[in-house]
């Protein structure tokens, strides 16, 4: 048997691309790079002006979310916790983006449900042989915690969608105007 494989390979390079523009999209919100504007205070405006309250900390969780489970994508270390982290961060985005229909160049969800895919797909498969988990003897990266790690955010990232959709509900509806004069 070889030390790698096709598939070690093929799971390299989805680590790698996925965790890189993952990494990189976090890196916007908490750094400002990569064009990212103001960092972390203007990333906490726009959130709250998404719904996300209290802005500030919506802004760090979800740059965090992406930045560090990007990194550990990449990297292949706690494979289970970095593709759950960076999922619930890009479902987050496709609830804002949710309005506007599925593809993306009408506003739509599209890339942040392929992130969110890719990254819970790759928690799944594991990281190949090519890891730091493989490396590390798989010490962050056991069976039991794919589903614990997915379960957890999958809960979690419910409860904060569902408070920013109904903040975004309430607002709409007291912009509403009277039916009658």
């Amino acid at each position: 048997m070889n030390c790698c494989d096709r598939r070690d390979l093929g799971l390299l390079l989805l680590r790698l691309g996925t965790g890189g523009v993952l990494a990189a999209h976090g890196a916007q919100k908490l750094l400002g790079w990569f064009g990212g504007g103001g960092g972390i205070e203007a990333t906490g405006q726009a959130m709250e002006a998404m719904g996300y309250e209290p802005g500030r900390t919506s802004a760090v969780l979800a740059g965090l979310g992406e930045a560090g489970g990007g990194t550990l994508l990449a990297l292949g270390l706690a494979t289970p916790a970095a593709g759950a982290s960076a999922a619930g961060a890009m479902v987050g985005a496709a609830a804002v983006h949710a309005p506007n229909g599925f593809f993306a160049q009408a506003g739509g969800y599209e890339y942040a449900a392929s992130l969110a895919l890719t990254a819970t797909g790759l928690a799944v498969a594991g990281p190949g042989r090519l890891s730091l988990d493989h490396a590390l003897g798989h010490a962050v990266n056991r069976n039991w915690m794919v589903p614990a790690a997915l379960g957890v955010t999958a809960a979690a990232t419910a409860v904060v969608v569902g408070m920013r959709n109904k903040r975004v509900r309430k607002a709409v509806e007291g912009e509403q105007e009277p039916l009658f004069d």
